[in-house]
């Protein structure tokens, strides 16, 4: 069985996917940019689009009852390879130790010219 989880706070989604699916007891979060929910606009700056992103991961994680420690995974795309010093830099800011386990990507484009995009598995139980 799995659930959708949809929350206000973050950007409603641009697809055919869900913000977020709890299946038993994890919570898959799909991919987020740095879309402001308010305007569904990027935010400009690396740095504007990491702390976004974080937000917004953190306001899925809340619908779902959950907050980011409980983090298992998650996975960071960069159309810059030279900004992953500044994703953990930031990351410290949301998500403590035990840190979740992570992969780092670069990739040539992101949607709507994103700079960074994170998802990420959460752990509900």
């Amino acid at each position: 069985m799995k659930t959708p989880i949809h929350s206000d706070g973050a950007p409603a989604a641009i697809g055919t996917y869900s913000q977020a699916v709890r299946a038993g007891d994890t919570v898959y979060v799909s991919g987020q940019i740095g879309f402001d929910p308010a305007t569904m606009q990027l935010v400009e700056g690396i740095d504007a689009q990491i702390h976004r992103v974080f937000g917004n991961l953190a306001a899925i994680a809340q619908a779902a009852g959950l907050g980011l420690d409980r983090a298992v995974r998650m996975t960071v795309y960069l159309t810059d390879l030279g900004h992953f010093a500044k994703v953990n830099e930031i990351m410290a800011q949301y998500v403590g130790q035990p840190y979740p386990s992570r992969a780092a990507i670069g990739v040539a484009s992101l949607p709507r010219g994103a700079l960074v995009e994170i998802d990420c598995i959460l752990y509900a139980a």
